[in-house]
């Protein structure tokens, strides 16, 4: 009789703390939610978070209000997102700096794994190894060849220290053998055109940046930096398919939230963004802008965090690359 009343005073027990997280979930939200975007308008990060917002507003009943804070190569708007009330009425998104700003930087206010809930992997946006045409190269093979046959014209275009473009330079630079030197510039359009005078041999650049030189026969397109092909260059095949095996260098993030949010709040979210995501206009503005929507569970974020922190580290330590 003892155990018995045990038992059912242990069930009521655990039924009764189920029950504020229950009600954080059906009373949230009750107010407006911001969305943190530690980089400046016009990009991938700020695209999404805009165009979901709209719609995570219209499902939600409470506005939804994009917060840009650019600066320090995105850690300043990261941390604040960081040192926010874990309460799921701010939350952020984050690009590709998130997994390797932890390498590049000595004194971070924020862990990218200890200090965030993650929420759902939004985005990828693949990278072009665009090419100087007059380079007689047409695949990235010939390319390689062309570079270890010709190493004092074997410049390649990055957007800046630790930038994703130097990253994916290195990582190309590793896992190709061939010597080149990386001329840093302070973006895309700041290295356009000494790529298009033949000044530089090779940018690997956003696809959202350059295909439009791409289409224009400006650049040629080699390869796509991703393990699979790219839905607005089809026809690019990956540096994977061209022989640089597991070569896998993108952009990508999603939406986070500060350590210690509700793990109920989360799921609302999860559920809210991951539907924004399936509905048509959502993809139709997304994949316009060169940006290949994913989706899923946090924990797949979670691993897919992990992942790349590791595969960054690896490429850091190698190359010794600082930033500036």
């Amino acid at each position: 009789m003892q155990r018995t009343t045990l038992i059912k005073a242990f069930a009521v027990s655990a039924s009764l703390a189920l029950v504020p997280a229950l009600a954080i979930a059906q009373a949230y939200p009750t107010r407006a939610i911001k969305i943190i975007v530690p980089a400046p308008p016009g990009g991938a990060i700020d695209t999404i978070a805009r165009v979901v917002g709209d719609k995570m507003a219209a499902s939600m009943g409470q506005p939804v209000i994009v917060d840009n804070r650019p600066g320090a190569s995105n850690n300043l708007g990261t941390e604040v997102l960081a040192k926010s009330a874990p309460d799921g009425y701010t939350i952020g998104i984050v690009g590709g700096s998130h997994n390797t700003n932890k390498f590049l930087f000595k004194n971070l206010g924020w862990d990218p794994e200890k200090s965030f809930e993650p929420i759902v992997y939004t985005h990828e946006v693949p990278l072009v190894f665009a090419m100087y045409p007059q380079i007689p190269a047409r695949t990235l093979p010939e390319f390689v060849a062309w570079m270890k046959a010709n190493p004092e014209q074997a410049k390649v275009a990055t957007s800046g220290r630790g930038s994703a473009q130097e990253m994916a330079a290195e990582m190309f630079r590793m896992a190709s053998g061939a010597q080149m030197l990386l001329v840093p510039y302070k973006g895309s359009s700041a290295a356009h055109p000494d790529l298009l005078a033949g000044r530089t041999a090779l940018y690997i650049d956003t696809i959202s940046a350059i295909q439009s030189q791409v289409k224009a026969g400006n650049v040629r397109a080699l390869a796509v930096s991703t393990r699979k092909r790219t839905l607005s260059l089809p026809d690019v095949p990956t540096a994977d398919e061209q022989g640089l095996k597991g070569y896998d260098a993108n952009t990508n993030g999603g939406f986070l939230a500060p350590a210690g949010t509700p793990p109920a709040v989360v799921t609302r979210l999860n559920a809210e963004i991951n539907a924004a995501l399936k509905l048509p206009d959502v993809k139709a503005k997304l994949e316009a802008a060169g940006i290949e929507i994913q989706g899923g569970t946090p924990q797949e974020y979670a691993a897919l965090i992990k992942s790349d922190l590791a595969k960054w580290a690896k490429v850091v330590k190698a190359a010794n690359i600082q930033a500036d």
